[in-house]
Parts: C-alpha cells; sequence; structure tokens
C-alpha cells in the first residue's frame, strides 16, 4: 500500500464532501477497511502504514482530520498526536484504541485526540464519529465570522486583564508573554473566558469542549485544568482565575 499521494486516492464525485482524511494505521486490513468505507463519501483518503511516514505526511500536506491508531512502529500515536498539538496548524485527530485498555483511552484523549473509537469497532460508529468531529469543526470555523458580524470582538480578556486571548491568530498572552497552549487547553480556556462566572461541571465541560462519547472520564478534564492553571496562573497551587466549586465543577472568576 503505497505511502505517498497518489491519484487513486482523489475522486471526482460530486456527492463526496471535499474532505482530505489521512489514516495512520499499520494492520494493513484494518487501514484497507478504514480507506475503502471513507472513500465512499469523502475525495481523499490516505493510508500510512507507520508513525515516521504518518508524521511526515501530516507534516506536509494540509488534511481535515487524521485517524490515527494508538500503537504504531516507529512513532507511536501519542507521540505523533503530541507532536502535532504543538504545532501551529490544528488538525482533528480520531484515535483508536484498545478496547481492554481504559489507559488508553484516556492517555489519547490527553494527548490531545479529539475523540476516539475502541477496536474492535462498527464502521458506523466510526463514520458516525467522524462526521461529528467535522460538524463541530464547521461550526467553530462559522464562530470567528458571526462574532466579527456581531461585535467585531476577535479578542477576549480575562476580567483582570492578565489574559489575552486571540481567536483568529490562536493565540494567548499573559501580562505580555505568548503562552504555549496545546489546542484542548486554548479551546477550553477559550470556553471559560466567554463565559466568566459560570460554574460547568466537568460533564458538562467533557460535552462541550470535547464533544460526545467522553462520559465517564471527567478526570481527563482535571488534568487538563491543572494543566492550563500550570501556564495561567500566577501560582497554580492557589489558583485566582479559574478556581474549584467544590463539589460542583470548576469557574472563571
Amino acid at each position: 500500500m503505497s505511502d505517498n499521494i497518489s491519484p487513486q486516492n482523489l475522486s471526482t464525485d460530486p456527492e463526496q464532501e471535499a474532505r482530505r482524511i489521512l489514516v495512520v494505521e499499520d494492520d494493513p486490513d484494518i487501514a484497507s477497511l478504514i480507506q475503502m468505507h471513507l472513500k465512499d463519501q469523502y475525495q481523499t483518503v490516505q493510508v500510512a502504514g507507520d508513525g515516521l511516514v504518518g508524521y511526515q505526511l501530516a507534516s506536509e500536506h494540509h488534511w481535515d482530520l487524521i485517524v490515527l491508531d494508538l500503537r504504531l512502529p516507529g512513532k507511536d500515536g501519542l507521540q505523533l498526536c503530541r507532536q502535532l498539538r504543538s504545532e501551529q496548524d490544528y488538525v482533528p485527530v480520531l484515535m483508536l484504541t484498545s478496547k481492554s485498555s481504559e489507559l488508553d483511552r484516556v492517555l489519547g484523549l490527553e494527548s490531545g485526540a479529539d475523540d476516539y473509537v475502541t477496536k474492535p469497532f462498527s464502521v458506523i460508529e466510526l463514520l458516525a464519529r467522524i462526521r461529528a468531529i467535522f460538524r463541530r469543526m464547521d461550526v467553530s470555523q462559522r464562530q470567528p465570522e458571526q462574532k466579527v458580524s456581531a461585535s467585531t470582538e476577535e479578542i477576549i480578556y480575562s476580567p483582570d486583564k492578565s489574559i489575552e486571548l486571540d481567536s483568529q491568530r490562536h493565540k494567548v498572552t499573559k501580562n505580555g508573554q505568548e503562552l504555549d497552549l496545546t489546542a484542548k487547553e486554548f479551546t477550553l480556556l477559550s470556553y471559560f473566558l466567554h463565559n466568566p462566572g459560570n460554574v460547568f461541571s466537568r460533564a458538562h465541560l467533557l460535552n462541550c469542549v470535547w464533544g460526545y462519547g467522553h462520559e465517564g472520564y471527567e478526570h481527563t478534564v482535571n488534568s487538563h485544568i491543572n494543566r492550563l492553571r500550570a501556564k495561567i496562573e500566577d501560582n497554580p497551587t492557589k489558583p485566582k482565575l479559574i478556581t474549584t466549586v467544590w463539589g460542583v465543577g470548576y469557574k472563571l472568576i
């Protein structure tokens, strides 16, 4: 199976969506199955058989989605996902994880994956998860346009003005110094900044920031909140921006 983008991966079927999907999966049977079903709906579906080739293709080309196996030769899915999240351009990641390991699923989410599907998976569920990711991306891409037309507020601040979030440039600064946030940390902070004073449960944040399918993984929220605090708080052990409301959840003061 070729790891280079080739003409047979392209289609001019008008009923297909103009999406570009990269599948990084070392099992050729699973990779072929995914590619076959995705090509029925999306115009470009490319397969990489290991993590090194997957990262090369992910870095050199634009993708609308990466379907990423957790266990890969060369560079595993967690490493690849973390590297992608450390880069400026954001691409959604759907992680393929082991059904027998809860730790795999948690690590996949905490490395920056947008969603996961456990093996063995049903093709119907896989396609539904992919469509859900595309719907969320389409909504998030429309939101900046709505803000510009309504109030031109592309930049928002924390109540004490120490944090500045520029949604258009995907940039966050604290007292003028740029912060290195992951895509999920950026989205989480943006959600709080748009809703100051409101208290959100972990389940609510999972639904609104991570999307459906993460019930039971509230500790994922805890770990992301802790990492976000380490970057935005003067003293993360005594947070003054994002505080804990014991027994309920979190809020931005």
